[in-house]
């Protein structure tokens, strides 16, 4: 089993490319302050490694 992270948006998406947009879509970030829960899979860690300057993870 994997483990339950928390993913919140910390930082506006105005101002970040397109690619970086589409990650944060792709994790269901769609405001600033908004968590989610999603599992600690490779493909999830990959993509927060990509916008790990605007978002805040705790386990």
């Amino acid at each position: 089993m994997s483990a339950e992270i928390k993913i919140t948006l910390v930082r506006s998406k105005i101002g970040v490319s397109a690619r970086q947009k589409a990650v944060l879509d792709g994790l269901g970030l769609t405001k600033c302050n908004k968590s989610v829960m999603l599992k600690a899979t490779p493909e999830v860690l990959g993509m927060i490694a990509k916008v790990n300057h605007m978002v805040r993870v705790e386990e």
